[in-house]
């Protein structure tokens, strides 16, 4: 294969590549703000590890799935929170399929129950812009 030939096909995928990044839309991001009691804390770190993100894996649309834990208030009043939860979904269509399988049902209780409050827990669904 020669140079002009291999770079017709550089310029052809890239040019490819580019149309399909602008038809697809940007994913959805989930977060779950989460006042865990600190004794349970363990408990939630196994459980996340363990069983939920080994599950979430496996469900068609996802992208990431983090847990982070609270360092420091930098600057404002401090949330009432200690762990965000965070999952990147390719879109929100997707997401809940995977939140109504029955694999989702029995892996979030063991996120849940580590809650101080498990049924009043902010969960906020971003687009990307």
């Amino acid at each position: 294969m020669n140079r002009r030939t291999q770079l017709k096909a550089l310029l052809a995928g890239t040019a490819i590549s580019g149309l399909v990044r602008a038809a697809t839309k940007p994913p959805i991001q989930l977060f779950v703000e989460m006042e865990v009691d600190p004794s349970r804390e363990k408990e939630l770190l196994d459980n996340f590890h363990n069983i939920f993100s080994v599950e979430a894996r496996k469900h068609p649309g996802y992208i990431s799935l983090k847990l982070l834990r609270l360092r420091q208030v930098v600057q404002g009043p401090p949330p009432s929170i200690n762990y965000r939860f965070e999952l990147i979904y390719e879109s929100e269509e997707l997401r809940q399929k995977w939140i109504a399988t029955p694999a989702h049902q029995r892996v979030w209780p063991t996120i849940e129950r580590t809650l101080k409050s498990s049924k009043d827990y902010p969960v906020l669904l971003f687009d990307e812009v």
